[in-house]
C-alpha cells in the first residue's frame, strides 16, 4: 500500500491519521484528531473538522464541508459543495448579546453509514443519520433520518425509490419484491423504511 499524498497547499494537521494510500488535494485542510482511513481522497479546497472520523475508500469531493463530530463510514461518496451541520439552534451570540465561544454550545454530527452517497450541493441538517447505502439527490436538504437503500430527493428530502448496491434505482417486482437492473441483485421491502438484501 502507497504512503499518502498531500498536496503542498494542503494544511494538515500533525496529529491527524491518514490512512496509506489515502490523497489530499489543493487547499484541503485537515483538522486535529482526524482519523482518515485507507485511500480516502480529499478534494480541493474541502474541509474535514476536528476529529472527524472517514472510513477507508471514501470520497470527498471538491469544497465539501465536513463539521465534526461527523462520522462517515467505509465507502461514503460526499459530492462537490457538500455540508454536513454541526449546530442544530445556530447562535453567534448568547441571550445577553455578547459574542458565542465553543463552549457555549453543544456540537451534534452527521453520521453516514457505509456505501451512502450524497449528491453535489446537498446540506445534510445535524443530527441526522444517512442509512447504508441510501443515496441523496443532488441539491437535497436532509432533516430526518434516511433508510438504507432509499433514494430521497428534494427540500426537505423524502424518499422517492429504492436503490441498491450500485446506486442505481430498483424495479419493483410486486409484492414486496425489488430488483437492480444492473446486477441482478434482489431486495425485499419488510415495512415502509425497511430494504434488505435477499441472500443469495
Amino acid at each position: 500500500m502507497s504512503a499518502p499524498r498531500i498536496h503542498a497547499t494542503a494544511d494538515v494537521a500533525a496529529n491527524a491519521k491518514i490512512g496509506a494510500g489515502a490523497s489530499i488535494w489543493h487547499y484541503a485542510q485537515v483538522r486535529e484528531d482526524c482519523e482518515l482511513g485507507e485511500n480516502v481522497i480529499v478534494g480541493r479546497g474541502a474541509y474535514i473538522g476536528n476529529g472527524v472520523h472517514v472510513g477507508a475508500n471514501s470520497k470527498i469531493q471538491n469544497y465539501a464541508l465536513v463539521y465534526e463530530p461527523a462520522f462517515i463510514e467505509a465507502g461514503v461518496f460526499i459530492g462537490p459543495g457538500v455540508i454536513l451541520t454541526n449546530d442544530e439552534f445556530p447562535r453567534a451570540v448568547n441571550p445577553d448579546g455578547s459574542q458565542k465561544s465553543g463552549s457555549d454550545w453543544d456540537a451534534t454530527g452527521v453520521t453516514i453509514r457505509e456505501g451512502a452517497s450524497i449528491g453535489a450541493g446537498s446540506i445534510c441538517v445535524a443530527p441526522v443519520e444517512i442509512g447504508a447505502w441510501a443515496l441523496v439527490a443532488a441539491g437535497s436538504t436532509v432533516t430526518r433520518k434516511v433508510p438504507a437503500f432509499a433514494l430521497v430527493a428534494g427540500v426537505p428530502a423524502k424518499r422517492i425509490r429504492w436503490v441498491g448496491k450500485a446506486g442505481v434505482p430498483l424495479t419493483d417486482e410486486g409484492a414486496g419484491k425489488f430488483l437492480c437492473p444492473k446486477t441482478g441483485a434482489e431486495y425485499f421491502q419488510k415495512d415502509t423504511n425497511t430494504l434488505v438484501e435477499v441472500e443469495q
